[in-house]
């Protein structure tokens, strides 16, 4: 029997996002794939340690708990071949996790298998891979930063916090920003209140997670939706009506007119925190598990942004890009 993936929520991980595979990732770096392959079979019998959507994966999967039906797929996505890839399976049964589908792709790009798999969202180390997703809008892709050290999660609520432009939102009002300045960034936002805004990258994700909080119901699901961005009045009413006539509910929103968000998401806590600037995720990614997502290559923000070096593949290294502010929410 064939099963459709359709109205499942389908989360595509990179083997480097849900397990802490970071030395061994340097070994295929510095040496070569034969020193790699021969190290994973040494260490085959060794469990990884978890990674920084680890915690994330664990708790969706919670929710096929409260359901008869499956709500939450997710799908580990590895350039390993399957048989370096063992590690990865080994560790995934020892932590329980409830998932049984992978692809290995044995050193290509995951971005071709986004489609074939009905991903929602890709959570990966590699930047190359999270581009691709975001330019095709095939789903919602995001660049995992390194784990906070210190970190524990919610154990009885599933939190989800999203900047607004250039993440739920498109980077529209962001660009007026960066190019015009603040006043005119805020008197277009006042202009244009009951206009919604248009999609951003991840507009389709919180949609579907609505859906998802609708289904379990609003007493007995445990997922929550948080804003946490640096717009402030008047411009935050545009969001809020924006959301309204998307029909998406969010639990919370914290407006902080160029505040530092790192104390409301330490307060927070939440599972993962999508944002687009580096600025913001350098320090929210000391307290929370925190993930950048890229503007569209052919977004008029990147034109402002000076060129990428190729071979990034961490977000340490795309945190060093510079910007033209920092309001950018």
């Amino acid at each position: 029997m064939t099963f459709d993936l359709k109205e499942v929520l389908v989360i595509g991980v990179s083997s480097r996002a849900l397990f802490d595979l970071e030395h061994e990732n340097s070994i295929y770096q510095q040496q070569d794939v034969a020193a790699y392959r021969r190290y994973q079979y040494e260490q085959e019998h060794k469990l990884l340690g978890k990674g920084t959507a680890f915690h994330l994966v664990e708790a969706l999967l919670s929710l096929n708990k409260l359901s008869d039906e499956r709500l939450v797929e997710v799908v580990v996505m590895s350039k390993n071949s399957p048989d370096t890839g063992l590690r990865i399976l080994k560790s995934i049964q020892h932590y329980q996790l409830d998932i049984t589908r992978s692809a290995f792709t044995g050193g290509e790009p995951l971005s071709p298998f986004l489609h074939a798999y009905r991903v929602d969202l890709l959570l990966t180390r590699h930047s190359d891979d999270a581009q691709v997703a975001i330019d095709t809008q095939d789903c919602a892709a995001a660049l995992i930063y390194d784990p906070p050290a210190s970190y524990q999660p919610d154990r009885d609520k599933i939190r989800i916090a999203f900047d607004a432009d250039a993440v739920l939102f498109s980077d529209e009002s962001e660009y007026i920003y960066k190019t015009e300045g603040l006043e005119r960034f805020q008197q277009n936002e006042s202009d244009n209140e009951d206009v919604a805004l248009p999609d951003g990258p991840f507009a389709k994700l919180v949609r579907v997670l609505s859906r998802l909080n609708r289904k379990l119901g609003v007493d007995r699901s445990p997922l929550r939706l948080s804003i946490v961005t640096a717009r402030n009045g008047p411009a935050h009413l545009r969001v809020i009506k924006t959301l309204r006539q998307w029909d998406v509910n969010v639990d919370q929103a914290f407006f902080l007119g160029g505040m530092s968000k790192e104390p409301v998401l330490s307060a927070l806590r939440p599972h993962i925190f999508f944002d687009d600037q580096p600025a913001h995720l350098l320090q929210a990614s000391k307290r929370v598990p925190s993930s950048q997502v890229p503007y569209r290559s052919d977004s008029q923000i990147q034109q402002l942004q000076p060129v990428k070096p190729k071979h990034q593949t961490t977000a340490e290294t795309l945190s060093k890009r510079t910007t033209l502010k920092q309001k950018s929410t």
